[in-house]
């Protein structure tokens, strides 16, 4: 073998695990890097020993991995690299796939090594403990704290904690394990910023419940870092799911209209926003305004020289020559009072903050962040942006309703929020005015559908604020409906189109089954009667068969059906198509031609299936029950397709009236109403209690 070259080893760090705690300061942590003896020795030993090695280690193979290295007991293998990124065999391992086999790999490479070999670090300065801390490979990661804890506190790349890195890559039970060893994070090497960082990050990952733990074993960490920030960037971590869907059913039904609903339990994402937010809550004013402004938006540097060279000596040049005309034009003044002469410098521009916490939840309808803010903190009602617009501002610009609805909550102080007018003198139904953004009006399906919600919104908001404010002009000098119109425009133009189009192709398929089921009518299963016996002729053969009497009806009704499609469809390709055609009238038509066309689909199969029995009643009777459920497709497949258009039409129409003043309460208590049905039963038990008491 060539002769080795001779690295500095690094000095192998002592761990004392006395009662289980690590007493080394981080910063006494020297790295340990593997033997280079394989990389620097002869290439064949490289080929014969560590490519082996490397693919017995990726595949988890324990036998061919301890053959070689019993077959080489002169080379310290379990220290040397494998790799040009300076990797041993449990690198590699540690990195690879989470199967039994590799767990049981790195259990039998951990029992070879000495506790030190567990530290050493390859290129990136990562351990085997970061790597499968970042794989996710929790089981591995038991058993290499287990021989040596000390890897818990050594950084790898990037100067990250494995249990950052852990938290980095989401994995739920390697970093709840981490943490659990972690002694609370009061081992060396973590300091309060880093401890804020590892909350931060798993709440972007969605680890609440350990984020909510380490706020809990270290309350300071609740108001540093940008916890609330993120925590307001995700609406659906708040949202309450039930698996139950018909207990979901039953309480909506028969919920009492005078007793408040008891509260579910919270879910992890609240219960850490309550406890950071009863936190704060107990700051100085200034602290709390602080966080929640955020950090203060990067300056942009407009006075940049420009890259190219020729650009910047021109630059350079008319700023001297600027420079000259002014001192000229000074020497020629006349001589003024000192105060005249101060030359005032340029104001510095007012930072703004695109990151207040408040606004951040309103502009991605975060309503129960918001909700659990204003419970302890009311006053956030009345808090503005740069631009001097509220979060309820900020909610009907961005279309979010639950916010919206937090209006009809606070009394009459709603009337003094919604006149508040933005630098460019919009008011609040100027801002409904403008168009949605793109990724809420996806949120509605059809053009035409997300017409009618753009009004719906426009009709609310019109009736929120004060009648003399309907007709105030902004700046650019359009009142808030000349602006809705100018704004719209396109999606108009866009919504005839689609309904159009619709309208058309329904009303092909309509004419196609008029057609079908007019012919039907005359052309019946059996024919008619040619007369003879007590038969009186041109009737049909089977007029008494009750079977064939379904077919009758089911026919007809197809025929009726068909035909109020038609002029439904009809009436919408010659509609006029009007800005307020959209709010009411078309989707109307709509649902009512999508609703005729789906019976006279089901009839139209109904009748051809009653068919086959009316024929082959008498023998082949199994042949008319294949037909009907091969008669069924078509049904299915239609409702499959197209129910989810009629379905959106039918919620947009109707469901709509609920979108805005509901029932349910959420700012200080939950509350529902009673529906129809629960008002139906009251008043029917009323009356039957009434009538027994008289008698």
């Amino acid at each position: 073998m060539a002769e080795k070259k001779q690295v500095p080893a690094a000095p192998l760090v002592s761990i004392s695990e006395d009662k289980g705690d690590v007493i080394i300061p981080f910063g006494s942590l020297t790295p340990l890097h593997p033997l280079p003896d394989l990389l620097d020795g002869r290439r064949e030993d490289y080929i014969n020993v560590a490519i082996p090695l490397y693919e017995a280690s990726i595949k988890g193979d324990w036998k061919a991995a301890k053959a070689i290295i019993d077959k080489n007991p002169e080379l310290p293998l379990l220290r040397c690299s494998i790799t040009e990124n300076c990797e041993t065999p449990l690198h590699i391992a540690a990195s690879a796939d989470k199967s039994k086999r590799m767990q049981e790999f790195v259990k039998n490479l951990v029992g070879m090594m000495e506790t030190k070999d567990l530290e050493l670090q390859n290129k990136s300065f990562n351990t085997a403990l970061c790597l499968a801390a970042a794989a996710g490979n929790v089981e591995m990661v038991k058993i290499l704290v287990k021989k040596n804890r000390a890897l818990l506190i050594i950084p790898g790349s990037s100067n990250m904690m494995p249990l950052y890195m852990a938290t980095l890559f989401g994995d739920h039970a390697t970093v709840e394990y981490l943490y659990s060893q972690s002694n609370k994070l009061g081992d060396d090497g973590w300091t309060r910023e880093n401890r804020a960082w590892l909350l931060q990050k798993c709440v972007e990952a969605n680890l609440f419940d350990i984020a909510l733990q380490i706020v809990q074993d270290i309350p300071e960490l609740a108001s540093s870092g940008n916890v609330l920030g993120v925590l307001a960037k995700k609406p659906e971590a708040f949202s309450r799911t039930t698996s139950n869907v018909f207990k979901k059913s039953f309480n909506w039904v028969f919920a009492r209209p005078s007793k408040p609903v008891p509260p579910k339990k919270d879910g992890e994402a609240l219960q850490l926003l309550r406890t950071i937010w009863k936190n704060v809550v107990k700051l100085p004013k200034k602290e709390i305004d602080d966080i929640l402004r955020g950090q203060p938006d990067p300056v942009k540097k407009d006075d940049r020289l420009p890259y190219n060279k020729e650009d910047q000596k021109l630059h350079l040049l008319k700023l001297i020559s600027e420079k000259l005309d002014k001192i000229s034009v000074e020497i020629q003044k006349p001589t003024l009072p000192s105060s005249s002469t101060v030359t005032k410098e340029p104001a510095k521009a007012k930072p703004t903050y695109s990151s207040r916490v408040l606004f951040v939840a309103a502009e991605v309808g975060n309503t129960k962040f918001i909700v659990e803010l204003i419970r302890m903190y009311p006053d956030l009602i009345w808090k503005v942006n740069e631009n001097n617009q509220s979060i309820f501002h900020i909610a009907v610009k961005h279309r979010h309703e639950g916010i919206y609805n937090l209006l009809y909550e606070i009394g009459s102080m709603k009337d003094l929020i919604t006149p508040l007018k933005d630098e460019h003198e919009n008011n609040m139904l100027h801002l409904v005015g403008k168009s949605a953004k793109q990724k809420r009006l996806q949120d509605v399906s059809g053009v035409a559908l997300q017409m009618q919600r753009e009004l719906l919104w426009f009709q609310e908001v019109e009736a929120m604020i004060p009648s003399s404010y309907r007709e105030r002009k902004n700046k650019d000098g359009l009142t808030p409906h000349e602006l809705f119109t100018k704004e719209h425009k396109d999606l108009v133009v866009q919504g005839e189109k689609w309904m159009k189009e619709t309208a058309s192709q329904c009303m092909v398929v309509a004419a196609l089954i008029a057609t079908i089921v007019f012919a039907a009518a005359f052309t019946v299963p059996g024919g008619y009667s040619q007369g003879g016996r007590n038969q009186t002729e041109g009737i049909p053969v089977f007029h008494s068969d009750p079977t064939f009497m379904v077919f009758v009806v089911a026919d007809a009704i197809s025929l009726f059906a068909s035909a109020a499609s038609i002029l439904m469809f009809l009436s919408i390709l010659t509609s006029r198509y009007a800005e307020r055609d959209f709010l009411q009238s078309l989707p109307k038509k709509l649902m009512l031609g999508l609703s005729t066309l789906f019976l006279s689909i089901t009839t139209m199969t109904i009748a051809f299936s009653v068919s086959f029995f009316v024929l082959y009643k008498n023998g082949l009777r199994w042949m008319p029950i294949v037909i009907s459920l091969f008669a069924v497709m078509p049904i299915f497949l239609f409702a499959w397709l197209q129910y989810p258009l009629l379905g959106d039409v039918i919620r947009s129409t109707y469901g709509s009236r609920y979108l805005f003043k509901p029932k349910k309460r959420m700012l200080y208590y939950e509350n529902p109403e009673p529906n129809i049905i629960m008002r139906f039963f009251s008043r029917w038990s009323s009356s039957i209690f009434r009538i027994f008491k008289a008698q």
